[in-house]
Parts: structure tokens; sequence; C-alpha cells
């Protein structure tokens, strides 16, 4: 609907079609303007076209039906805030629908005065929906405006966050090109690791290797005293214990003739080494580990768990009966302890594990010798060779061998086992009988 301007004092053909064209929109009840039986017949308490009546439809009333029956302020509050426009707007063309009921009652009789009042009342009405239908399509503006401009907010954040999402995108890809060449890296260390570590164990192979003979020798030497100083707590232990040493000399070696009695110890170092070197092929066993160490007690409470740790643990089951033990201490708590993976602190032991240290290394370092060790042992009864065997006790060379070159000379017993590496040779020592 247009909004008009305000028409001159008198009719126009103009105004006339517009109020022609605005009857047939608006839908009203019987105005009483005429009424349908008697056309001359008026309502005694209202004119048609009186002071009265004029004044009343400039104060907004008429018999026009009200579109709604309660003040606006009475309206329930859930449909005040969304409602009251479509309210207001019904109120507004109601007005309207009275001021042109006036404008018509003005034109009979036809009344220049009253049709000025009335068309002046109708423009103003009419000017009121045009402002209403003005304010609602600058709110309409408004509301478009506004989902515009969030619309365009939220544009502009998720240009922001993709941009960022590209950014994080960018930064994935090279940390993953980095994390492959990182890869790349660490497989080279590692490849290059274990080709050093490959080369430094060959080299310390090469350096563990026996070339000379001497160097054997000495380990060999080292261990025959190992064996000897462990036995000598050992047999203290026996006599303070109040065991027979001849009979237990006896039960190792049977009927072995004796020069001296005091050589009967050579039986009890004799027990000592055929049980450490009993049931034990020529390897390394991590022996190279084992010799860093100056105190071969101290690598063992080191590293408990190590095959020298396991080699201890089995050697001294074998050596220290049960029997024994209880004669030495009165209980079996070195057994039960070591039994049990662990390594009592106390000298009897310790001592053990001394002369266990030299038997380890002297089996690591022959298994290393080039050409490789091999172990070899003399029966009781055989004949004394100066090749294969060394004498515990000295002997004079002019009795060894007789006027016929046969050696006078028998083997009680072997004390300590020999080694043969090539055609190098490390004597066994022997106890000997004339």
């Amino acid at each position: 609907m247009e909004c008009a301007t305000k028409p001159p004092s008198k009719p126009s053909s103009n105004i006339s079609n517009f109020v022609s064209k605005f009857a047939k929109v608006c839908t009203f009840r019987s105005i009483g303007v005429f009424s349908t039986e008697n056309p001359s017949r008026h309502d005694p308490d209202s004119a048609t076209l009186t002071e009265d009546s004029s004044d009343a439809t400039e104060e907004g009333e008429c018999d026009v039906e009200k579109v709604h029956t309660h003040p606006l302020e009475n309206l329930p509050k859930t449909i005040q805030c969304g409602d009251i426009e479509i309210m207001r707007l019904f109120d507004t063309v109601s007005a309207l629908k009275c001021a042109y009921v006036k404008l018509q009652e003005a034109h009979i009789p036809y009344d220049p005065d009253k049709i000025k009042a009335a068309d002046e009342l109708f423009m103003a009405r009419l000017e009121s929906l045009c402002k209403i239908k003005r304010v609602y399509k600058e709110k309409q503006f408004k509301e478009v405006d506004s989902v515009s401009t969030r619309s365009a907010l939220l544009l502009s954040e998720i240009q922001v966050l993709e941009k960022l999402l590209e950014n994080l995108k960018f930064q994935l890809k090279m940390k993953d090109t980095e994390m492959l060449s990182l890869q790349k890296e660490l497989q080279d260390l590692n490849m290059t690791n274990r080709e050093l570590g490959e080369e430094f164990r060959q080299k310390e192979r090469e350096n563990m290797k026996v070339s000379s003979l001497s160097s054997v020798e000495d380990v060999f030497k080292a261990v025959s005293k190992a064996i000897h100083d462990f036995a000598k707590p050992l047999i203290s232990l026996m006599k303070a214990s109040g065991w027979d040493l001849d009979q237990a000399a006896e039960s190792i070696e049977g009927s072995a003739v004796y020069s001296k009695r005091s050589h009967k110890k050579y039986a009890f170092e004799a027990y000592i080494a055929q049980r450490m070197f009993n049931g034990l092929p020529l390897q390394s066993y991590g022996v190279d580990r084992m010799l860093k160490w100056d105190d071969s007690f101290d690598a063992l409470i080191r590293d408990p768990h190590s095959s020298f740790a396991n080699f201890c643990r089995t050697k001294y089951l074998a050596v220290v009966q049960p029997m024994m033990e209880t004669s030495f201490f009165g209980n079996l708590d070195h057994r039960k302890f070591v039994s049990n993976g662990m390594h009592p602190r106390t000298p009897f032991y310790q001592a053990f594990v001394k002369m266990a240290g030299w038997v380890w290394a002297l089996l690591g370092i022959a298994a290393l010798s080039e050409p490789k060790a091999k172990i070899y042992g003399v029966e009781r009864g055989s004949e004394f060779s100066d090749i294969y065997m060394d004498s515990v006790e000295e002997v004079n060379e002019d009795m060894i061998v007789g006027d016929r070159g046969i050696s006078r000379f028998k083997v009680e017993f072997m004390v300590m086992p020999g080694f043969k590496i090539g055609e190098k040779v490390i004597k066994s020592r022997v106890y000997l009988s004339g």
C-alpha cells in the first residue's frame, strides 16, 4: 500500500478513486450510517453527522468490529515479544476503517468541513499504516544486514581457520618429512653402530687371541696358585671341624702313595681342580667382560645373573658338599643363598669366587687362542713324560729316566689338567711316586 500525500480540502477524483479502491479491500460490518429498514430514521442517541460523532470518530471510536478485545498491556508475556507488532498493525487497520467510514458519512449530506476533517483523519491513519510498513521494512533490512554481517564474520573466521588448517597440514607434512629423515638417519646410525660393534668385537677377539704360549701359561700358573690358595682355608676348616684328613685324602685318591704326609694337600687340590674343570667345554662365555674387573667378586656383585655368576653357583655346589658346609658353619646358609641366585659376602665364599674367576679366565682365554686350545688329562699309573707333565714336587732329572730311557716314576694322580695349543703344550701338573 502506497502512502498518499495530504489531499486538498475538497475531494478530488484521485481521492475518490483511492477511496473506492480502499473500500473494496476493507471488509467490515454494517456501519450504521443508513438503516436498511428506514433510511430516514436515525438512532436518537447518535446522529449521523453531528459534532459529537465527529469527535468520537477523531478519537478513534466507531462501530467497526475491533480486531482484539483486550488492551495490549494485558496480553500474555508469551505473545508480547513476537506478536505485539501484528496487534498494532490490526489496531491501525481498524482505525483506518473507522476514518474511512467518517469520510463516507461526511458526504451524506455533503458537508465540506466534515469532509475535510474526515479526509485529514483518514490520511493520518493511512500515514500511521505507512509508518508501520516502513518500520517493518527497516527491521527486515536490519535483520538481513545482521545476518549478512554474521555470515561475513563466520566466513572470515572460516577462512582464517582454513588458512590455519593449511598451515598445520604443511607443518605436519614437514614434520613427517623430518621424521622420515630422522628415521633414516637412525637406521644408518644403528647400522654404523653394529658395524663398529662388530669391528670392535673382532679387534677385541684378536686382542684376546693368544698367539704366544706365554699368555696362557701365565693364566695357567695363576689358576694353579688360586686353587692352592683356596685349598688352604678348606683344609683349615676341615681340621677345625674334626675331619680326619688322612681318611678324607684316601676318599679322594684311594691307595695313593705319598712320599710325605704333607703332600696329601695335593689330593685336595686335585679334588678342587677336577670339580672346577669337569663338564665344561672351552668357550669364552663373555670372559672378556669379566677380565675388565680387578676383583672377581666385584664383577659378580655388579652382575649377579651373568654367565660367570651361574658358573660360580654351579661350581660352588659341586665343590662344597652339604656335609662339608654343615660341619664348617653348622648350617647350610651359604648353599641356600647360592642356590637362590645370591652371593654371600663371607670370606670363605669370596675366596672361592677369586679362585673360580681364574678358572673362568683360563677357560675363556684358551677358547680364544689361535689355534684353539685343547684340554687333556693324565690317568693314574701313566709313565711320567716331561713333555706333557710337570711334577708338583721337584724331582731330580737324573732320577726321572733310567738306564734304558724308561721313566722310573708313575703318576699317582693329576693335580691340574694340561692344554695343547697347536704344537705348543702347557704341561699338566701331576703328583708322582717312585
